[in-house]
């Protein structure tokens, strides 16, 4: 889901976490970042001496990230987490970005999150759905790995289908549903949140504008995306749920409101 406004202006410190990391994922991951703002640093920490991170260097290359050394010094510890977090201090107090992207599942990154956005920064979390909640709602939006690689998968899938229709464009299409994805509403407690936000927003006419909507579920909850409900925009999403109504205004009918058709009285 992309940010609005000047947001994608920010300039971003992406710091990447290979122990914590998947490396077939980085392009997508990077590609993703690429919604957010525009990657100035972008920086993996790890212990490149290690036979099994030779698997790295082609995705490193690829993707211009500059491996950072960080030797294990002590067997059971991580050290990469240290040297990530003071990296992370560093460019803070450069003043030379606006934000920082955290690769990693590990929540020892946590407490980096909370100051980062103390000192103003936005931050952008991206890691396994296994990543324990702490480290999520301590982000200003937190994306899942799987999620990024579905979506590009997905998108990938779409780009061959259309090449093959437009190699022969006298054979009919064949018609799809929307492949990867749920037209069955989300979960009830997904619903609640939307509705709560849409009543949180709403003038009295019941009208809770779309995009404002969009960064009030983010600020609830950081790991909300409707791609985790098989939906690519939050507008298709709310479309999908019965419950809500999109309501086209302004001069040109470019702006969305949503509404809830059954509110629920306080």
């Amino acid at each position: 889901m992309a940010e609005t406004g000047n947001e994608k202006d920010l300039r971003l410190a992406v710091l990447i976490d290979a122990d914590n990391a998947s490396r077939t994922a980085m392009k997508d991951v990077m590609a993703e970042v690429a919604v957010y703002g525009t990657p100035t640093i972008k920086r993996i920490y790890g212990d490149w001496t290690s036979p099994n991170m030779s698997t790295w260097k082609s995705i490193l290359l690829e993707c211009a990230i500059t491996p950072i050394q960080q030797y294990g010094y002590t067997t059971g510890k991580n050290s990469t987490d240290s040297a990530m977090i003071i990296d992370a201090m560093d460019i803070l107090y450069s003043g030379n970005c606006d934000g920082f992207v955290l690769v990693s599942s590990d929540s020892d990154f946590t407490r980096l999150a909370v100051r980062l956005r103390e000192a103003g920064m936005k931050v952008y979390g991206m890691g396994e759905k296994k990543t324990p909640k702490p480290f999520i709602v301590a982000c200003d939006k937190f994306v899942y790995i799987e999620v990024i690689r579905a979506a590009a998968k997905q998108a990938a899938q779409a780009a061959e289908a259309a090449k093959k229709q437009e190699a022969s464009p006298s054979r009919p299409a064949k018609k799809e549903g929307r492949k990867g994805q749920s037209t069955s509403p989300a979960p009830d407690e997904i619903v609640e949140l939307i509705a709560e936000s849409v009543e949180d927003l709403c003038e009295e006419d019941g009208l809770a504008h779309m995009g404002k909507l969009g960064n009030l579920l983010l600020k609830k909850q950081p790991d909300f995306d409707p791609r985790n409900y098989g939906f690519s925009k939050l507008s298709k999403l709310i479309r999908a749920l019965d419950r809500f109504e999109l309501v086209p205004l302004g001069d040109e009918n470019i702006e969305f409101y949503v509404r809830d058709t059954c509110p629920q009285d306080k």
